[in-house]
């Protein structure tokens, strides 16, 4: 078996070699890794520090983009060019702990998606107000998308890639962190299967996030929006299909 783990970077220079050793070393020995580094031009040449550092690495692979930048579609990037059967996503800072992929792989063989949740029982987030603002709005979420899933933000997932193509990936891979919702979204509709274990969200060991509050609550919420009225309109043509 083979799984491939993207890692979408933008100015990761400080974290990105010492995150593909400590994932390499959590791999469990009967998977064979791919590591798909998709930095988005970092001016910090993130890109030049993974590939002099695991030039000589054939599991390690560096992907350098210049156009239609962004978290997303980075990830997309990474998704068309992984040859594993399964996918693993995560984010470059060490928020997101290797040691969880073992266990997410193993479960990943039964489940389509794997989440790694903060909000189910034991998840957890060291970065208190981060975790609390998370919490706020992933009730939000819950009720304006009429899900039951904990995490819509979390962005720490293992999917079959099989299953992951066959969604609409146009509609999903745009924006930012809202992708991850999207994605669960259009999931839940395919009726594919998904569960969430507990995961803890560490703090960022280097450099500076490149989140800004204001400006991903309201593209965030405006995704979310744009959603519900899809699913709204969607069920309106099917009761008029039943009639």
């Amino acid at each position: 078996m083979k799984a491939s783990v993207i890692l979408p970077t933008y100015n990761e220079a400080g974290n990105i070699v010492a995150l593909v050793e400590e994932i390499l070393r959590y791999f469990p020995p009967d998977v064979e890794p791919e590591i798909l580094v998709v930095d988005d031009d970092s001016p910090d040449k993130t890109c030049d520090v993974a590939s002099k550092a695991f030039d000589r690495d054939a599991r390690v692979r560096v992907i350098l983009r210049t156009e239609d930048r962004g978290l997303a579609r980075s990830i997309r990037a990474g998704i068309e060019r992984a040859t594993g059967e399964f996918i693993i996503v995560m984010d470059t800072d060490f928020v997101h702990d290797p040691a969880e992929i073992p266990r997410m792989l193993h479960i990943a063989r039964i489940y389509d998606i794997v989440s790694g949740s903060r909000f189910c029982a034991g998840g957890n987030m060291q970065d208190r107000t981060h975790y609390l603002a998370s919490l706020a709005y992933n009730w939000m979420l819950r009720v304006l998308l009429r899900t039951q899933i904990q995490d819509n933000l979390g962005g720490y997932f293992v999917m079959k890639r099989a299953k992951l193509v066959s969604l609409p990936l146009n509609e999903i891979f745009h924006g930012y962190g809202e992708y991850f919702f999207r994605l669960l979204y259009f999931a839940q509709r395919r009726g594919l299967k998904i569960v969430e274990i507990p995961a803890i969200y560490r703090l960022r060991t280097y450099g500076a996030s490149k989140s800004s509050f204001l400006s991903m609550f309201f593209s965030y919420s405006r995704a979310a929006i744009l959603l519900r009225m899809r699913g709204k309109r969607l069920a309106r043509q099917g009761n008029q299909t039943v009639r």
